[in-house]
């Protein structure tokens, strides 16, 4: 099966613009605001679009971009500011994505560094393709954007106003498991206060946000016993735990067995 990736790009908009698809667009489009602000023609209607939405269009889905100045209280244009990235793509692959599960037009996401990243690199792969080098890692860096977009979607789906923090204080403890890191610092990234930031991260997905970092310590552990040589004591301080015996403790209670009996069986099944 094939992802094509037929254009990609980034634009930042400071004159007035505009586009339509008046009898839908000829390929599948993504698009995600980035900075400032637009409207979009969806669903046969003209919506607000601000930095964090993500437009997924289908084809022959009607659809339309505007950018012009607004103007304020005392009469004054605001000039135009909208920066997005986008890309347009088609094939089978894609086709049987777009299938798997229900992808609303517009959704509110987390734009977290790693998938602007992931954006980046396929835009510039394209430019490499387009230069007449190969073509294999635009596929598969576009299959992999579809799939964390999903990731994304589904995770603020829900509960779309409050989810939007939630998923931010849950992409940084998944970047800060394996160090040390207070509820805190996770708090102030989605801009909370420690109680507030506590609530709603149990209201959204059901544990606590030191809950869901021991799972991220444990599995990376699991990991490193079964694939490299480290000592236990390294793996304990590096993924996290601080030193051993809690490590111990804490790997006993959600495996039943110490972490070096754990690992002995790993090495006899390899």
């Amino acid at each position: 099966m094939s992802a094509n990736l037929l254009t990609c790009g980034y634009s930042y908009h400071t004159d007035r613009f505009t586009s339509q698809y008046k009898n839908g667009s000829p390929h599948y489009l993504f698009r995600l605001q980035t900075e400032g602000s637009c409207q979009a023609y969806i669903d046969h209607r003209w919506l607000p679009i601000e930095a964090g939405h993500l437009i997924l269009v289908k084809p022959g889905d009607s659809y339309g971009l505007l950018m012009e100045e607004q103007s304020q209280a005392d009469g004054q244009p605001v000039p135009v500011a909208s920066g997005d990235y986008y890309l347009y793509c088609e094939g089978s692959w894609i086709d049987e994505w777009w299938q798997r599960s229900e992808k609303p037009p517009l959704s509110r996401i987390d734009p977290d560094e790693k998938l602007i990243s992931l954006w980046q690199q396929l835009l510039l792969e394209n430019l490499r393709t387009a230069a007449n080098e190969s073509s294999e890692l635009t596929d598969y860096l576009l299959r992999a954007l579809c799939l964390c977009l999903d990731r994304a979607v589904t995770d603020t789906a829900p509960k779309p106003g409050r989810a939007f923090a939630a998923v931010r204080m849950k992409r940084f403890i998944e970047e800060h498991a394996t160090r040390t890191f207070k509820v805190e610092e996770a708090a102030d990234h989605a801009g909370l206060s420690v109680s507030r930031a506590v609530h709603l991260f149990k209201e959204c997905f059901g544990y606590s946000m030191m809950d869901y970092a021991l799972r991220l310590r444990l599995a990376a552990a699991v990991e490193r016993m079964t694939y490299t040589s480290m000592t236990l004591d390294q793996i304990a301080q590096t993924c996290g735990f601080g030193g051993y015996s809690y490590f111990h403790r804490v790997f006993k209670e959600a495996y039943g067995m110490a972490p070096g009996q754990y690992r002995g069986l790993q090495k006899k099944s390899l």
